[in-house]
C-alpha cells in the first residue's frame, strides 16, 4: 500500500508536469493542461484515500512523512499531444498494475488474505482506472486521426474540444 500511495504522487507530479507543459506561451494548449491538472488531481485523490484507508486499519500510527516522498517527474517535456497522451496511457497502465500487484498480494497471502482490502480496491479504483485508459486510448486516438488528416490544425481544434468549445 505505501508503494501505491507513491506511484499514485508520482502520477500526480507527472499529470503536474504535463498540465504545466501544455501551458506555457509557446505551446498554449488549454485544453491539454486542463485535462493533465485535472488528471493531477485525481491521482492525488487517490493518494490520499489510500492514507485514510490505512489510517481507517489503524496502520498509520509512526511516522507518517515517508508516504509521501517528492521525486522529480520522469519526463518535462512531449512533442505534441498524442505524445503527452500516450505517455499518460502508459502511465495510467502501470498504476492500474500496480494496484493489480497490491490486489494480488492480498489474495496470496497464507496467512491473511486481505479481502477486506481486495474490495476496497476493486471498488474504489480499479473501474475508474479502466475506464480513464479507455477515455485516454480513445482521446489518443482520435487526435491522431486528426493530426494525420489536418495535422497541426487537427490538435488546435482538439485541443478546443477538450476545452467545450463548439468548433
Amino acid at each position: 500500500m505505501r508503494k501505491q500511495i507513491q506511484t499514485e504522487v508520482g502520477a500526480s507530479l507527472q499529470y503536474l508536469a504535463m498540465g504545466a507543459h501544455f501551458s506555457r506561451d509557446g505551446i498554449n494548449r488549454p485544453g491539454f493542461a486542463k485535462m493533465f491538472f485535472d488528471a493531477a488531481s485525481e491521482e492525488r485523490e487517490h493518494a490520499m484515500k489510500l492514507i485514510e484507508y490505512l489510517l481507517m486499519r489503524g496502520e498509520l500510527t509512526a511516522d507518517v512523512t515517508s508516504l509521501i516522498t517528492i521525486r522529480p517527474p520522469e519526463r518535462k517535456s512531449w512533442e505534441s499531444g498524442v505524445d503527452a497522451l500516450e505517455h499518460a496511457l502508459k502511465m495510467e497502465s502501470d498504476v492500474t498494475n500496480s494496484i493489480r500487484q497490491v490486489i494480488k498480494a492480498c489474495e496470496d497471502d497464507a496467512e491473511f488474505n486481505d479481502y477486506h482490502l481486495v474490495d476496497y480496491l476493486t471498488g474504489e479504483f480499479l473501474e475508474e482506472q479502466y475506464k480513464g485508459q479507455r477515455d485516454i486510448a480513445g482521446k489518443a486516438s482520435t487526435l491522431k486521426k486528426m493530426m494525420d488528416k489536418h495535422a497541426s490544425l487537427g490538435e488546435f481544434i482538439y485541443d478546443k474540444k477538450l476545452m467545450g468549445m463548439d468548433i
